[in-house]
């Protein structure tokens, strides 16, 4: 009779548990939209040097996404959208993004941040990269963003004096220098890229700055005969759309006018650049994850503090430093994250 009992009572409790795990495995997973909105083309394998910027930044995101547990196709469905440089499509891409009733939308870049942003009041929005988050009015503040949007801002502007300073040590004596830059929309300052702070940095080193806008890849050679005529020993290349569309023509010409030039990414010294100062891009690309995890669980961008990068590459190329007869100073070469050298 105790027997009886006993294997009543396992046989109940083995019932019980294959129910328990029927139930459980039909529970529907629940399945997150991610929308990808961006004023350029999809990224690709790198096959130049032009292109490792946004691959680098697109393909650490996804990585972090998946470390973080979210796969394609089991527990999110992406809608992705990209503009293909057209930047007047993104309005109604954004739109369409708003209409598929997204649970968040990731926007790569100032213009889609700004379409997103002008589409949807409600929806999370997520930046991949900010050149200034505030300054654009994407949010309040960095600490307290407000409203839907949240992420990473690049302040990159800020990073602008310490280019003309690293820039004046390599070219000891250097009076006169050009800022190549080109219009961001939705911005007043030249070049969007904080022209006031670069100024004031150089008028305390004894510079004199010319600045010089393009508008089409075709202004690029006047703009470097028109450097030349200036008497520009020097040359700061802003971080903004027309420039980073023509990384290589950019660095030829350089080379052409034996202008000594400092980029924004290590992409321009690898095409050939002189030297580089500027962001981890990787780093944007998987914090913006951590973002994006946070919100799919429940945490509202308004809560979730704006963040800037706190590291930096240095990258100096000392083929071409040879190439414009100049000589790297030691104390730079032991900054730098990376030298390319000589063959």
């Amino acid at each position: 009779m105790r027997l009886s009992v006993v294997g009543l009572i396992v046989t109940f409790g083995i019932g019980l548990l294959v129910a328990l795990l029927v139930v459980t495995a039909q529970q529907p997973v629940h399945v997150s939209r991610i929308g990808v909105l961006s004023a350029y083309s999809p990224p690709a394998e790198p096959d130049g040097p032009q292109r490792s910027s946004i691959w680098d930044i697109w393909g650490a995101f996804w990585q972090r996404m998946r470390e973080l547990g979210w796969m394609e196709g089991q527990n999110i469905v992406v809608d992705d959208r990209w503009a293909g440089r057209r930047f007047a499509r993104l309005p109604a891409l954004a739109t369409e993004l708003v209409q598929l009733k997204v649970d968040l939308i990731l926007a790569g870049d100032e213009q889609a941040i700004l379409a997103a942003k002008q589409a949807t009041s409600t929806i999370p929005i997520v930046m991949l990269a900010s050149l200034d988050a505030v300054e654009r009015g994407f949010v309040a503040s960095l600490a307290h963003p407000g409203g839907n949007v949240t992420g990473m801002t690049t302040m990159t502007a800020a990073l602008n004096p310490k280019r003309l300073e690293l820039l004046r040590e390599t070219v000891p004596g250097s009076s006169r220098m050009t800022v190549l830059g080109c219009q961001i929309p939705g911005s007043d300052s030249p070049g969007g890229q904080g022209w006031e702070a670069m100024q004031n940095t150089a008028r305390a080193l004894g510079i004199q700055l010319q600045f010089l806008e393009v508008r089409a890849p075709a202004d690029y050679e006047g703009a470097f005969a028109a450097a030349i005529s200036e008497r520009a020993e020097a040359m700061v290349v802003l971080q903004c759309p027309m420039n980073l569309l023509n990384v290589q023509r950019i660095v030829d010409l350089a080379a052409k006018y034996r202008l000594p030039a400092i980029y924004s990414g290590r992409w321009w010294v690898q095409a050939g650049g002189l030297m580089a100062y500027g962001l981890k891009w990787p780093d944007l690309g998987r914090r913006a994850a951590t973002y994006v995890d946070k919100i799919l669980k429940g945490t509202k961008p308004a809560d979730l503090p704006v963040e800037q990068p706190t590291k930096f590459d240095l990258v100096i190329n000392l083929k071409t430093a040879k190439a414009l007869g100049l000589t790297i100073p030691p104390t730079l070469l032991m900054l730098a994250d990376e030298v390319i050298r000589e063959d």
